[in-house]
């Protein structure tokens, strides 16, 4: 049985802590969160098992550290946990923490601990799709991506800033700086969210998808916006956002060849993003807790056996879906 430390009780936390709770290997879960209340209150509604903690140190005693925080806060508690010799599962989606958390990687391996990167809706699962279509595939020349949606009140104000943030691509063996809110692109998500406008942003996806696919060409990455998301993305945000964001979808779309033939494979899902974060999260960290995962730092592009990780994921309620349709990007 073991003693996990979860910090952050928001929206995506809050999910984390709950699917947590019903798995079988977990005795203790441990909730900390700058806003001592929400944690109180998570604990609460979790019961046995759960206890409220303080402060950002970890024990060399805990089996594993999830980090929900909002992004930017992440990477500190991350280095924390790999100095005390225990693995951690992060679910940052900004592109320079998700650099710096991957930088963690030569200390991982000395202390021989893993460091999941970006373990949520997108990047995560989308992440992990893409390894997966890829083993239908001889080779894989573009992998392209694209989300809708926000998880709680911090997922949308990283959404609102990405849209005016520079982003990048991978293409050709290369980087390629990309302005936040260009690129428009009509993407087809799986029903019932069907076609959005989506646009490049500052997007960690690539980060993490082009390393683990030698020979790439083409990766890119687009989150749907609306003419008032594109002028506002600069401007504060004018209202609160809402505690927990509606249904989203993700798209993960890879070209390359089968044989002499060239191929197209798109898969999906469709959920609201803080639960299939809090999802994956889960699902992670119980195949952390198993030792699935090798030391170091990476995305689940890395992830070997796709097929046990999405069968977890799936008892937690996520599944993807593959669809036939036509390429949407060009």
């Amino acid at each position: 049985m073991s003693h996990v430390l979860l910090f952050g009780a928001g929206a995506t936390g809050s999910r984390i802590a709950r699917q947590l709770q019903s798995t079988d290997t977990v005795e203790v879960l441990e909730v900390r969160d700058v806003n001592a209340e929400a944690a109180t209150r998570l604990v609460s509604s979790l019961g046995r098992g759960s206890t409220v903690g303080a402060g950002r140190g970890v024990d060399p005693r805990i089996d594993m550290v999830i980090v929900a925080t909002p992004p930017g806060t992440q990477v500190g508690l991350a280095r924390r946990a790999v100095k005390a010799g225990v693995p951690v599962v992060t679910t940052s989606n900004q592109t320079a923490e998700v650099r710096r958390l991957l930088e963690l990687d030569s200390e991982a391996r000395m202390q021989r601990v893993p460091v999941v990167v970006g373990a949520g809706f997108m990047p995560g699962l989308s992440c992990l799709l893409a390894r997966h279509a890829a083993r239908a595939f001889d080779e894989v020349d573009e992998i392209h991506v694209a989300k809708v949606g926000t998880g709680g009140p911090a997922c949308a104000r990283q959404h609102q800033r990405a849209l005016s943030t520079t982003g990048v691509d991978w293409r050709d063996g290369d980087w390629m700086r990309r302005a936040g809110g260009s690129g428009r692109e009509l993407v087809w998500f799986p029903e019932p969210v069907g076609g959005r406008d989506c646009y490049r942003a500052a997007l960690a996806d690539a980060l993490l998808l082009a390393p683990n696919f030698p020979g790439v060409q083409r990766v890119t990455a687009r989150q749907a916006a609306t003419r008032r998301d594109r002028l506002s993305a600069p401007l504060p945000m004018l209202r609160r956002p809402h505690p927990e964001g509606g249904i989203g979808a993700i798209r993960v779309e890879l070209r390359g060849r089968v044989g002499q033939e060239r191929q197209v494979s798109v898969l999906g899902a469709v959920e609201r993003p803080a639960v299939a974060a809090g999802a994956m999260a889960a699902a992670v960290g119980v195949h952390v807790l198993e030792g699935r995962f090798p030391p170091g730092a990476a995305g689940l592009a890395a992830v070997s056996d796709t097929v046990g990780l999405l069968s977890t994921l799936a008892t937690r309620g996520v599944k993807p879906v593959r669809f036939e349709g036509i390429s949407t990007f060009v």
